[in-house]
């Protein structure tokens, strides 16, 4: 699957191993550490094409103030497949009852539009307040260790913060950010983007709290 390439200051930061212009690879370790934590309620989706996986996404489930969030560790689309919709529906699949608090962490801004839109009511209807007030606490709660180690960052979180970052957070993962700032330019073209800038090694972060549903009237008699 299509992680990205490493950054400039990969080598530096992450090892040796993270070579600029290489492919950014994860071991089975890792991956069952950051998307299948033990004692977690953990879910997997995925699509295959022609025999090949085009598609998946993970998402683990915690607790905060004894409500559910169900947070995306993991999305990954192909490229050959994106700039369909995929990821959208794909997301859409991670959801069960009772999930009533969504989250990801993301350098593209195509993965959060994706997310907005199958979690929440749209793009255009990001709750920023929601963000600002319960993002790093959400986090704090995770069972997931990169999640709490993440330092957020932004002028949400701290006003003095002026790289134009707004709601982000320092993950250290210099990935190749060529893609993302495309995606980025081309949401910002359509929309008033609200999370801000990004700089290397951060992340956006999205959390969104689920709509909730409206009781359907009761048949008169």
């Amino acid at each position: 699957m299509n992680y990205g390439v490493w950054g400039d200051d990969a080598v530096r930061v992450v090892g040796p191993f993270a070579k600029q212009g290489s492919r950014v690879k994860m071991s089975k370790d890792r991956l069952r550490a950051q998307c299948l934590p033990p004692c977690a309620d953990c879910s997997y989706v995925s699509v295959h094409v022609n025999g090949c996986l085009a598609r998946n996404a993970f998402a683990c489930r915690w607790k905060y103030l004894d409500r559910v969030v169900c947070w995306v560790t993991q999305l990954v689309v192909d490229r050959d497949y994106r700039q369909r919709g995929l990821a959208t529906g794909l997301l859409d699949s991670l959801k069960q009852d009772g999930d009533e608090i969504y989250g990801i962490v993301t350098s593209h801004a195509a993965a959060c539009l994706a997310a907005a839109k199958a979690y929440g009511r749209g793009s255009n209807n990001i709750d920023t307040a929601f963000i600002q007030d319960h993002g790093p606490a959400i986090m704090e709660a995770s069972p997931i260790d990169y999640i709490v180690d993440a330092k957020p960052h932004g002028s949400f979180f701290d006003p003095k913060v002026n790289d134009g970052t707004i709601s982000s957070v320092d993950t250290g993962f210099f990935v190749d950010h060529t893609e993302p700032l495309d995606a980025l330019q081309e949401a910002r073209e359509h929309m008033d983007w609200p999370l801000g800038d990004l700089v290397e090694g951060h992340e956006f972060l999205l959390v969104i709290e689920a709509p909730r549903r409206r009781r359907s009237k009761s048949p008169r008699a």
